[in-house]
């Protein structure tokens, strides 16, 4: 009460019917006080309101306009929408004789991480040394399987790994990708969870037996192989292809892997006088065998090796005793597929030596487990089911898993013919994908 209505009301001369007037008036006077304050109070709060609403109608744009521009990303870059992590076994040979080749494979999963990697996938790989041996190499299948709880397996390396290792994925229903193996009866043997990226020693024996057939006129050939189930298989996918282009077989042994001494058997392969010499071994006793076969004088019309030994760089280096010499090969730089030169221009800078074909199917084999796994999830069946329809391109060209042939879940590979010329490796056949002419016939021993 301000101090004019308490002089009013303590005047004793003041009428009652003055002060009575003079309250109802102070009355009213309070009430358009307090009617001005709400009113002005009034405004500010919906005036407030107005501006709260303005700036969330704009927040909700903005967020309108980030999740467009997700999804705008995510069209254009599908990799980002299937981002996640995968669990993947690997399978090698890290250390043991077949290591050499091992890293190879190695090398190309390294690579093949990296650009899942840059697709939004990432993998995670646990990786398992079987140093070559079945045994160990079922052992470490066994663990991925069960234990880790992997999606999908890629490797091993040998011929021998591979066989075993298919019947324990098919035991407990993993997808198994062989990237290099090459024995037929690998996928010939109605098993569902085995696939393969890696050609067939038949592919291997006759790339190089029809690439001999154009450029000359060989009559006869001698087999020499490892008696390995690599080097078994590929001796008899060799026996049979010569017979049906009209080549007599004129000498064939099986020897020991490891042997120190083969100039008996090459001596008496000599003596048979063959045209061709077909060798199937790996990367030591590769280089051990054209040593021997130089110092007794085997000078056939060409040397033919299926791959794996005779066609890495520790090889081609040895110049004394591998200038001619033919390979069979699934991959090199020279063809066109997946941007395949500046692939192998990036694996050479990155770990001082040019990649082999095991390294590209390594990576390959790799890229589409990968890529297959991020698109099911961790679902065996629906992975197993992917790798059976599914088509990927790459380096190695088109890839899909078919039943061909007698074969099941296998890959028809492109198979070329490569030379050492000088040290190097050169694609020298089919012609359509060469980078140089071959040279024909051998051409006799440096000295």
């Amino acid at each position: 009460m301000d101090f004019q209505v308490f002089g009013v009301l303590n005047d004793p001369g003041l009428p009652r019917d003055e002060i009575s007037v003079f309250l109802i008036s102070w009355h009213f006077s309070c009430l358009r006080t307090i009617s001005d304050t709400l009113n002005i109070w009034i405004d500010e709060f919906v005036k407030n309101r107005q501006m709260f609403y303005i700036q969330q109608r704009q927040e909700e744009q903005k967020m309108k306009r980030a999740v467009v521009l997700i999804l705008a990303v995510m069209c254009i870059y599908p990799a980002v929408a299937m981002a996640e992590t995968v669990k993947l076994g690997f399978v090698n040979s890290i250390t043991g004789p077949e290591a050499p080749i091992g890293e190879n494979l190695s090398n190309g999963v390294i690579l093949a991480i990296e650009d899942l990697k840059a697709k939004g996938i990432d993998v995670d790989l646990i990786k398992e040394d079987d140093t070559g041996k079945p045994e160990k190499s079922m052992a470490a299948l066994e663990k991925l399987a069960t234990r880790d709880k992997v999606v999908g397996i890629v490797g091993p390396y040998t011929s021998a790994t591979s066989n075993a290792d298919a019947k324990m994925a098919e035991r407990y229903k993993v997808p198994l990708l062989i990237p290099a193996a090459s024995k037929e009866e690998i996928t010939r043997q109605n098993l569902k969870w085995t696939f393969r990226t890696s050609g067939t020693t038949g592919d291997y024996a006759s790339i190089l037996i029809d690439m001999a057939t154009k450029l000359g006129s060989p009559k006869t050939i001698a087999i020499l192989n490892e008696n390995t189930d690599f080097g078994v298989s590929a001796a008899t996918s060799a026996k049979d292809i010569a017979a049906k282009k009209g080549i007599k077989v004129v000498f064939e042994e099986a020897y020991s892997k490891g042997s120190p001494d083969y100039r008996s058997t090459l001596a008496q392969a000599k003596a048979a006088n063959p045209d061709l010499v077909f060798m199937v071994s790996y990367v030591a006793d590769a280089i051990l065998l054209m040593r021997q076969s130089r110092e007794i004088g085997l000078s056939p019309m060409a040397f033919l090796g299926a791959g794996a030994g005779f066609s890495v760089e520790q090889f081609a280096a040895e110049k004394d005793i591998s200038n001619g010499i033919f390979s069979s090969t699934q991959w090199t730089q020279a063809v066109p597929w997946g941007n395949s030169k500046a692939w192998f221009e990036r694996y050479e800078k990155k770990f001082g030596k040019a990649p082999t074909y095991h390294a590209a199917c390594a990576y390959a084999s790799m890229m589409i487990m990968g890529e297959a796994a991020s698109k099911v999830g961790g679902d065996r069946e629906k992975l197993r089911e992917e790798l059976n329809t599914g088509k990927w391109n790459g380096i190695l060209g088109e890839v899909s898993f078919q039943d061909y042939d007698g074969y099941q879940n296998q890959r028809k590979a492109q198979m070329l013919v490569e030379q050492v010329q000088n040290g190097k490796y050169v694609t020298v056949w089919p012609t359509e994908l060469t980078d140089k002419k071959p040279i024909w016939p051998f051409p006799g021993w440096t000295k």
